[in-house]
């Protein structure tokens, strides 16, 4: 869930940060074409979160605000759903 009165990363897990932050956060997660999707509305904490989760692979947050973990490789991957910064 994105907004900026969401405590950092490294703040401790409450109920409420459980329900919106990655992974538990997420409504449902697929995957597609060997990324995988979750599903929500995620920002760069949760980006923060996935990188550390996912050594050596791509996380990206498209332009739903879903994260998806695109497999190891060079530079940043192209999301499935679009950039959020084109949008």
């Amino acid at each position: 869930m994105p907004g900026p009165d969401l405590p950092p990363a490294t703040a401790p897990m409450t109920v409420e940060a459980l329900m919106g932050r990655w992974p538990t956060g997420a409504e449902k997660v697929e995957l597609i074409h060997g990324v995988v999707v979750f599903a929500g509305h995620f920002d760069e904490r949760d980006l923060d979160a996935a990188r550390r989760t996912y050594p050596g692979r791509r996380p990206v947050i498209n332009a739903d605000g879903d994260l998806e973990i695109h497999p190891a490789g060079p530079g940043r991957p192209a999301p499935l759903l679009g950039d959020p910064h084109h949008r």
